[in-house]
């Protein structure tokens, strides 16, 4: 257990590394929609270490994370719409934002959000970005954008999410609808491993990008 929560204390602080080098490169991004991506970093890194520091003096942090569901997945989403160029895409991205927050809304007759995550709020979440992200990988290919996609910011940005995403929806839905992942551990340590993974990306965008392609 002592490894686990070194590793949180570890996550924690890259999180905030993260937001601190955003910060730095914020120069190159700072005219586009992507501007306000620097501020959900930022949210994130002061929700966990909130999460951290109150789940260490035994208070429950469940609401602090369906807030933060419901804030990232919909600001993510609206990212993606905001980028793709197919008025299709954009229409079915909206109503994936709407069939999302309806359905963490109407979730929480069923679920205490003061007490308990959102469960299929969540998996439907997830899907919806993956799918949006896609969207966004099929626009880039029928474009000369193509051509530049490693200068791109949100490429990078769309890689981590997208690894982050596929490799944790399988977790959530065994553990939703299976319950056979018995050792909590185990999801622990793989979330650790893409949330690296992740930022990571992220961190190669910052450096890597160009101002001239935020596109």
């Amino acid at each position: 257990m002592s490894f686990l929560s070194d590793l949180r204390t570890f996550i924690i602080i890259f999180q905030v590394i993260i937001a601190i080098i955003g910060s730095f490169y914020f120069y190159k991004y700072k005219n586009t929609f992507l501007k306000y991506f620097l501020i959900v970093l930022w949210y994130i890194a002061i929700n966990d270490l909130l999460g951290f520091i109150l789940k260490n003096n035994k208070y429950e942090v469940a609401i602090l994370y369906n807030v933060y569901y419901i804030i990232v997945f919909n600001y993510l989403m609206f990212l993606f719409r905001n980028y793709v160029s197919k008025k299709l895409h954009k229409r079915l991205i909206l109503i994936f934002i709407y069939i999302y927050t309806f359905s963490f809304l109407i979730n929480a007759f069923f679920e205490n959000y003061l007490i308990e995550y959102s469960r299929a709020p969540y998996i439907l979440g997830s899907c919806f970005l993956v799918t949006s992200i896609v969207f966004y990988y099929i626009d880039i290919l029928n474009s000369e954008k193509v051509l530049n996609v490693k200068k791109n910011l949100l490429f990078w940005i769309s890689t981590g999410v997208l690894i982050y995403y596929c490799g944790n929806i399988p977790y959530k839905i065994v553990r939703t609808y299976a319950k056979q992942l018995t050792d909590v551990s185990i999801e622990f340590l793989v979330l650790c491993i893409l949330t690296i993974i992740m930022n990571l990306c992220f961190i190669i965008g910052f450096i890597w990008s160009d101002s001239k392609q935020q596109y």
